[in-house]
């Protein structure tokens, strides 16, 4: 996953990635509310779901410290980070400062 995760957020088009687990509470209340953002952005912003049970090491490289953890990248760069759930408006308003 770590080579492909580096492309993914390499890209020009701005990333949310969402930092999770499968046992966290939070994560799965922040799941539908991640997929109607996807679906409203319409491709302006790329979503993706990292596991960091699964994928410790690149939990690690962003010091990703609970979960859920949501950041954006754009370029390879860190551009916005926080841990904790987050309702859909309050999302949207952080969203729309990076597309």
């Amino acid at each position: 996953m770590k080579g492909n995760f580096n492309q993914i957020i390499n890209s020009d088009t701005p990333v949310l990635v969402d930092f999770f687990a499968e046992w966290c509470g939070p994560c799965k209340m922040m799941a539908p509310i991640l997929q109607e953002v996807a679906k409203e952005l319409n491709g302006q912003m790329r979503i993706i779901k990292i596991d960091v049970d699964k994928n410790p090491n690149i939990a690690a490289q962003f010091q990703v410290r609970g979960v859920p953890t949501l950041a954006i990248f754009k370029a390879g760069k860190i551009l916005w980070k926080q841990s904790g759930a987050m309702d859909k408006s309050s999302l949207h308003s952080v969203l729309r400062n990076y597309l």
